[in-house]
């Protein structure tokens, strides 16, 4: 393990790096073409990859992937000083400047009592920050965000306003009734309002997540997990059993369904 504080001609030895590959006159053809949105999904990936490494607790693939990601950061960054607009250097000053301003119990004198308190207090701190432009307590949730995330976020702003259920089981009721009515859609076969009311069921499903403190991606990642992992196993099963998929039944299907999950567990 290296020491623990971070080596300044590292740093710069990586910044060098990508102006190298930035340089007009011995620059990569590739790297010479990127520009912001080009090389914004590669910065979603990366991010992507040092949660699945976190996920896997594979702590060597999180090294890796958190210097691709750290990468991704100085290469907008040097986009941004090749046209004037601000440097690593803005970028570092800016993050610091915020952190030291949201945390004002401790770099300040300010006092919080609990989590909570400390939340809310950083909720206030942010809307000042967004200034007095702001027209709704919703702004400045990206649209970007994946919509599990955004969804969160919209039902937390909302909530600082008094917009909520006292506790889960209004959350819950929510979910009840938004189910219902999409089992009227469905009834009336409309597309379009099945897809509005199966949202609908979504965003009452995120709320109730909130409530009980628990992330949704976390909990539809992990779904996903568990569904692979008993699906590879029932594949396998299959596989042994020398039947063909095309000649199992729905209820065979239940059957080998149920033995996966007992061996998966």
């Amino acid at each position: 393990m290296s020491n623990n504080h971070i080596d300044k001609e590292n740093i710069s030895s990586i910044i060098e790096i990508l102006r190298s590959l930035r340089d007009p006159d011995i620059g990569c053809p590739w790297d010479l073409e990127q520009t912001f949105e080009t090389i914004a999904p590669y910065t979603l990936e990366e991010a992507y990859e040092v949660v699945d490494a976190i996920s896997r607790q594979d702590l060597d693939g999180l090294k890796d992937e958190l210097g691709d990601l750290l990468f991704q950061v100085i290469y907008h960054a040097q986009i941004a000083q090749e046209i004037g607009a601000f440097s690593l250097s803005d970028v570092v000053t800016g993050i610091c400047e915020k952190m030291i301003r949201r945390h004002p119990h401790v770099f300040g004198k300010d006092e919080v009592a609990n989590v909570v308190s400390q939340n809310k207090k950083w909720e206030e701190i942010k809307r000042k920050e967004r200034g007095s432009d702001e027209e709704s307590v919703l702004d400045g949730i990206a649209l970007a965000l994946p919509a599990l995330v955004r969804a969160k976020k919209l039902g937390k702003r909302a909530a600082l306003v008094g917009f909520d259920w006292d506790n889960q089981a209004g959350a819950r009721d929510k979910v009840n009734e938004e189910l219902i009515e999409l089992d009227a859609a469905i009834v009336e076969k409309d597309t379009n309002s099945i897809t509005a009311e199966m949202g609908d069921v979504f965003l009452s499903l995120v709320s109730m997540c909130r409530h009980l403190d628990i992330d949704p991606e976390v909990c539809l990642s992990n779904a996903n997990i568990k569904f692979e992992e008993r699906f590879r196993t029932l594949e396998k099963n299959v596989i042994e059993s020398e039947e063909k998929w095309e000649d199992i039944s729905e209820s065979r299907l239940e059957v080998l369904w149920q033995d996966a999950k007992r061996d998966t567990k």
